[in-house]
C-alpha cells in the first residue's frame, strides 16, 4: 500500500497579521508587514488540508504578476483562465493575473523557503522566455471570501522585456498578454486577488 504524503505548508498565526495592521484589499506598505510576517518565530509548516479551513492561520502566497509596457507606453499584462485541473477548487473556471502558490515544506531545505518556493511555482506553471525585473509591491487580505480568509497574497509586480511566457500547465489556459482595459472590462470574470491588483496597481 503506498502512503501518500499530506502537503505541510507555510502560514502564520492571523493575529500576528492583525497585531501589524489588519486591512481589506491591498496594502503596499511592504516594511510594515514582510520581517514580522517572516520572522522564523511566528511561521510554522502544517497540514494544507486543515489550513484551509481554518481562518486562525494566514497561508502566504507568492502571487506574481508580469507585465509587458510598449514603446508607446501601453501596458498589457499576462492573465489567464484557471482550469479544472489546478489545485484550489474554489477558484476553478476564474480568470486570474497572479502566478504562484503555496510555500510548501519541502521548499524549506533552501536559506530562504519563500524565495525558493516562489521560484518553484513560477518553473512549474510557466515558461518565461524572457529577460524580467521588478519588486515586491505589496499584500493583498481579503477576508470577504472562503479562500481569501486563509491566505494572504504577497504581489510580486514583475515587468518583462518582451511578451514571451507561455503556459507549462495544461490547466493554465486562455493564457497571454492583455491590454488592460480590456481586461478591466472583463473584471467580473477575475478572482477576487486579481479584480484588487487590477483596481490598484494599473492606471
Amino acid at each position: 500500500m503506498s502512503i501518500v504524503e499530506t502537503e505541510h505548508v507555510l502560514v502564520v498565526p492571523t493575529p500576528i497579521f492583525h497585531e501589524l495592521g489588519h486591512f481589506q484589499g491591498f496594502s503596499a506598505d511592504v516594511d510594515r508587514y514582510m520581517a514580522e510576517l517572516f520572522n522564523p518565530e511566528h511561521l510554522s509548516y502544517r497540514p494544507r488540508s486543515e489550513m484551509e479551513t481554518n481562518p486562525s492561520f494566514k497561508q502566504l502566497i507568492p502571487y506574481v504578476v508580469f507585465r509587458y509596457t510598449d514603446k508607446g507606453e501601453n501596458q498589457t499584462v499576462f492573465a489567464y483562465t484557471r482550469g479544472k485541473g489546478q489545485g484550489e477548487s474554489r477558484l476553478h473556471s476564474k480568470r486570474s493575473l497572479g502566478v504562484g502558490g503555496h510555500i510548501s515544506s519541502v521548499d524549506a531545505t533552501d536559506m530562504n523557503p519563500y524565495e525558493e518556493g516562489m521560484r518553484r511555482e513560477l518553473t512549474e506553471e510557466v515558461d518565461i522566455r524572457t529577460e524580467y525585473s521588478g519588486k515586491c509591491v505589496g499584500l493583498i487580505n481579503d477576508d470577504q471570501t472562503d479562500v481569501g480568509r486563509v491566505h494572504l497574497g504577497i504581489v510580486h509586480l514583475l515587468d518583462v522585456e518582451q511578451p514571451n511566457i507561455h503556459p507549462r500547465e495544461s490547466e493554465i489556459i486562455q493564457a497571454g498578454f492583455y491590454d488592460v482595459d480590456s481586461l478591466r472590462d472583463d473584471i467580473d470574470s477575475f478572482e477576487t486577488w486579481s479584480q484588487i491588483c487590477l483596481n490598484t496597481l494599473f492606471f
